[in-house]
């Protein structure tokens, strides 16, 4: 850590944090002597030394409206807000329903959007304050059979940039994080609306290098620093940049995945 890049210890509350990249995160900010509140849908959860828990549904104002009201009491106010809940999705568009949508953008991009409106009124308050969004690579990069995820994140991804304008004379920061796959147990989020393509979403989760600790220390590098776009890991890196350089060779990726697709359910005789 850079200790020249903060003052003292921060007030950071992070949703979805009682496993995954949110517990590393949180683990993360308190081994610092950041004061962290730890949100999530449970009852109770575990949490590092020194932090505080509460139950928080990205989806509920009220929950949302509580969490608010637990900051200032508690806190004396926030410094950082970690929007990184959400669900894994993926599927073929003729194999995803109407609820699925529903289900993916309400969690994945309204429950980030309900986040940043419960709390930049105290942030403009404060004059200060730290918005950190956590998309996907798949917000910048839209590979094929992931229309809901890419199209999800793909918005949290605008929502941060529009944000990072309309706020900046508040003085408040935001970052975006945008992580290619690494093992999580985000796998366990995906519905089962295509089957097929939830066995490929599981295996590139489980088969990655990287773990939830190592992105979690990259991305809180990059929130000391204030970081708009921050691409955690050489996969991500290499996709942005490919697709942003050498567009030819990434769109002959992205048809090779469709054609290996469509050579899946072929294979199949279509029931995959």
């Amino acid at each position: 850590m850079d200790d020249a890049a903060r003052t003292g210890p921060r007030r950071v509350l992070i949703t979805g944090s009682a496993s995954g990249l949110g517990a590393a995160l949180a683990a993360q900010f308190a081994a610092r002597g950041d004061r962290v509140m730890v949100t999530d849908l449970a009852a109770d959860a575990a949490v590092p030394a020194g932090a505080v828990y509460q139950r928080l549904d990205i989806t509920s104002d009220d929950d949302w409206r509580a969490a608010r009201d637990r900051v200032r009491s508690e806190f004396g106010g926030l410094d950082v807000l970690v929007n990184n809940a959400g669900i894994a999705a993926g599927g073929r568009i003729d194999r995803l329903t109407a609820e699925h949508w529903r289900r993916v953008l309400d969690v994945n991009v309204l429950g980030a959007v309900t986040g940043c409106r419960t709390f930049v009124p105290l942030f403009k308050e404060q004059g200060r304050g730290h918005l950190v969004n956590v998309a996907s690579a798949a917000g910048l990069v839209h590979p094929p059979a992931m229309t809901s995820y890419d199209a999800g994140k793909a918005a949290v991804v605008a929502l941060s940039e529009s944000l990072r304008w309309e706020l900046a004379p508040w003085g408040i920061d935001v970052s975006v994080v945008c992580p290619s796959f690494f093992r999580t147990n985000l796998a366990a989020s995906l519905g089962g609306d295509d089957p097929m393509m939830d066995t490929v979403a599981t295996r590139l989760i489980e088969g990655s290098k990287l773990g939830a600790d190592q992105i979690a220390e990259r991305v809180v590098r990059a929130v000391d620093v204030k970081r708009f776009l921050v691409l955690p890991d050489r996969n991500a890196r290499l996709a942005f940049w490919t697709k942003r350089l050498v567009r030819p060779l990434y769109d002959r990726q992205m048809l090779g995945m469709g054609a290996r697709i469509r050579g899946a359910e072929q294979q199949a005789g279509g029931a995959a």
